[in-house]
């Protein structure tokens, strides 16, 4: 007796063909809307290291990778929960990694801003922030998407632990993490901002 094999829904991939023209049209258009801002395509201090990992010096958010990269992967990973928790089963995977892509996309647009970059100069410990280059926004958008990735393979707990770890690395690494930029942006805390600076 014969089985037949029936081929996955490629729709369902968040890396079928379908969602990833449009994840890529997202990124484009991304691109050129902070292109159109004046946002510069790379750092501007002539290094061409695809990472920075000195987050107080002037090329942090101009490479490629720097220790930010690990919230931009929260971002995905946390929206992913979220997601799944407001809506279960109303919202396909499908349109769930679309509305992350769009959100994703639409901080990196709103955080480089001159209202927003004045923000986190005046609230956060980044004094010479000056916002992003346009690779490393794309990055950021690359990472929030490889965060969903993991949220899907994973089940909730496990994202969970990876949100509460991430966390703890980014606190170690940097004294800061998306939690306390969170905090600082919409409260900022004196002790904390004093806690970062004497790093």
């Amino acid at each position: 007796m014969s089985h037949k094999t029936t081929k996955p829904n490629r729709i369902s991939d968040p890396f079928a063909r379908p969602l990833t023209a449009t994840l890529l049209g997202i990124a484009v258009a991304m691109c050129v809307i902070l292109w159109a801002m004046g946002r510069v395509w790379w750092c501007e201090k002539g290094d061409w290291l695809p990472w920075s990992f000195d987050v107080m010096t002037s090329h942090n958010s101009q490479h490629l990778f720097d220790p930010y990269a690990l919230s931009h992967f929260e971002h995905g990973v946390g929206l992913w929960l979220l997601l799944t928790v407001l809506f279960r089963s109303r919202l396909t995977t499908f349109t769930k990694v679309l509305v992350i892509a769009f959100i994703e996309a639409s901080w990196e647009i709103l955080e480089n801003t001159p209202l927003v970059i004045q923000r986190y100069r005046e609230a956060t410990v980044s004094l010479d922030y000056f916002g992003d280059s346009i690779a490393n926004s794309t990055s950021d958008y690359v990472m929030c998407l490889a965060g969903v990735w993991l949220a899907r393979k994973i089940d909730w707990r496990a994202s969970v632990g990876v949100l509460i770890a991430l966390e703890l690395i980014s606190l170690l690494w940097i004294r800061d993490s998306l939690l306390i930029n969170i905090i600082m942006l919409t409260y900022p805390i004196g002790a904390i901002r004093e806690w970062q600076s004497a790093g």
